[in-house]
């Protein structure tokens, strides 16, 4: 939904009717995933994707139907179809589109999500109609449940970056890139500023665990600690272990981690707790540039995120042979 509000909000506004294509099912090397979307107007305008340009054009010719006549429809494109060959779904694929006509409950989703306010949107296959529960979602995947689709939409990624390190640099660009909110935090004024990190959200000269005080960490929220210095790494655990930050990482070697807990478990935090840190941080992608130490904390946070196993596809496919 939100790579698609923008103009769903401008339509909208305009008078211009809107179909919301989603994606509700895929089989095979299907190239979108569920919850995919893309918007059809009267006036003849696309935003988004329901599978990267193969059945676009299908698509809109069937949104323009819906448009007409106001009723849904569930549209299915397989390998043997004949226009899934025409479009380039002969490789195994299968996809199923859900076409409904945009209405209140899309524009109140638009509002909660401006407003950075998590809800469940649920959608009856048959009918077409949309209800929307308000409320921190339990995973960010959606789900179809026969006749329905329930979707979630926590908060936007929130990325906080305790210490504006050379790794810091990278790191909050690659996270933009990837959707995240970010948050760069540091005491330290000369390192924690514009020009090192003109694409961040939000910078904060502050010690690490008034920051986090001031902010909403919840599972939407990874909160990664690079500043490598007791003074600082201590204050930002000691804040964020008793959250529900979706991933807690930290910068430095086994021992220097060993230290850390030692310390932390001498002040009460319990072993599931400390459990929850990732550190050493990120996924060893051999490379040990900045630029490739960064990737390899965003890999981990992602894999963290959508409960990934952090394995290759190769190793993934052969493991489950």
């Amino acid at each position: 939904m939100r790579e698609i509000a923008e103009e769903l909000r401008a339509w909208r506004a305009e008078g211009d009717p809107v179909a919301v294509a989603t994606v509700v099912e895929t089989w095979g090397s299907s190239p979108r995933p569920l919850g995919s979307r893309m918007l059809v107007s009267r006036s003849g305008r696309m935003a988004g994707s329901v599978s990267n340009g193969c059945i676009e054009g299908a698509v809109f010719e069937e949104a323009q139907g819906v448009l007409a006549t106001g009723s849904p429809r569930l549209l299915e494109y397989g390998v043997a179809d004949d226009v899934a060959f025409e479009v380039g779904l002969a490789c195994g694929g299968h996809i199923a589109v859900f076409v409904q006509p945009a209405t209140e409950v899309h524009d109140r989703a638009l509002a909660l999500l401006a407003a950075e306010r998590p809800f469940v949107m649920s959608t009856d296959l048959r009918t077409g109609q949309s209800e929307i529960v308000e409320g921190m979602p339990e995973t960010e995947l959606p789900v179809r449940d026969g006749d329905r689709l329930e979707e979630p939409f926590p908060r936007q990624p929130h990325l906080v970056i305790i210490g504006a390190i050379h790794i810091a640099i990278p790191l909050h660009r690659l996270a933009r890139v990837m959707g995240y909110r970010v948050s760069v935090v540091d005491a330290r004024a000369q390192f924690a500023t514009r020009e090192r990190f003109p694409e961040a959200d939000e910078l904060l000269v502050a010690w690490p665990d008034e920051a986090l005080a001031g902010m909403t960490v919840d599972r939407s929220t990874a909160v990664v600690i690079l500043t490598h210095d007791p003074k600082f790494d201590m204050p930002a655990l000691r804040a964020v272990l008793p959250t529900g930050a979706g991933y807690i990482g930290a910068i430095g070697s086994r021992k220097t981690n060993q230290n850390r807990f030692d310390g932390l478990r001498q002040e009460g935090f319990t072993e599931a707790q400390l459990a929850r840190v990732h550190g050493p941080i990120g996924l060893d992608l051999g490379g040990r540039g900045a630029e490739e130490t960064a990737l390899g904390i965003m890999a981990e946070v992602t894999a963290a995120r959508f409960g990934g196993t952090s394995l290759s596809m190769r190793e993934k496919r052969a493991a489950a042979v």
